[in-house]
């Protein structure tokens, strides 16, 4: 069944994420620094996190005159379409900096606090990751499936840190504890990206304390229609506080043993 917005919808935030992606590859400054900082000293944007942003709000403005945004650099706007653009233009953004490859421009259009369409842009691999509610989850034309589950003693399982140290330390001391009981646990520095390897079947799970809207609506969309379960706490979904997503069979136990060791809080 087609819908004429969700092609649109789709339409957009393809072109918009692309465009931006090409803009962050290749205009690249050789001597890249420090914009600003958010949360703390080490948690930084760059002058092309902020281009980046402008570039894809003056798309979706003139593409999608009266939609709502929220963008991780330019704050919330209202719209009255109904749709709400959440956008954030360079997810990961240390990685950028030091010129590792793992980063990503994440857009979702989302409905009633629901994504409908979400892209995850990664530049440096030549991949985009593009997913519909209803219509399952893709890289280029290739539909993906998430990994047929193992046990979780053999589950690989990706994470991030905070970049508050207080709050860095027990997200250090929850990852020391769960290591011995999964295969193995991955740090990539980008929460889009891992979710959209969730949903490339390129790790069996993934969880983070700490993400915002803008850094999980495309990817966790995307790890959904892919055939993965996403949560937060037992019976709760993502939230700031914890994001959960897994192959099912992984996603149960792993979610029930974070909440265990506190990965939600201090």
């Amino acid at each position: 069944m087609t819908d004429p917005l969700l092609d649109e919808l789709l339409g957009v935030a393809l072109a918009a994420a692309t465009r931006a992606g090409a803009l962050l590859r290749d205009g690249r400054p050789a001597d890249l620094g420090v914009a600003a900082t958010k949360s703390s000293p080490i948690d930084v944007v760059t002058e092309m996190d902020i281009a980046a942003e402008k570039l894809i709000t003056d798309f979706l403005a003139e593409r999608r005159p009266h939609d709502g945004l929220l963008g991780e650099e330019g704050g919330a706007t209202e719209g009255t379409s109904g749709i709400r653009w959440v956008v954030d233009p360079l997810d990961g953004t240390v990685n950028y900096l030091y010129g590792l490859p793992t980063w990503a421009v994440s857009i979702a259009a989302e409905r009633d606090g629901e994504a409908l369409v979400g892209v995850v842009e990664v530049p440096m691999r030549g991949e985009t990751f593009h997913a519909v509610r209803g219509r399952g989850a893709y890289l280029g034309e290739r539909r993906l499936r998430c990994r047929p589950a193992p046990p979780l003693d053999q589950a690989l399982v990706s994470t991030g840190f905070n970049y508050v140290a207080e709050v860095r330390a027990h997200q250090a001391e929850v990852a020391h504890r769960l290591i011995p009981l999964l295969r193995d646990i991955r740090r990539g520095g980008s929460a889009a990206v891992d979710l959209a390897d969730v949903a490339a079947g390129r790790l069996d799970g993934y969880f983070e304390r700490g993400l915002r809207p803008w850094d999980r609506a495309a990817g966790a969309l995307l790890a959904r229609e892919a055939g993965a379960l996403t949560g937060g706490r037992p019976g709760g979904p993502p939230t700031d506080d914890l994001t959960v997503a897994a192959s099912p069979g992984v996603f149960e136990p792993l979610q029930r043993l974070l909440d265990d060791l506190g990965a939600w809080h201090d």
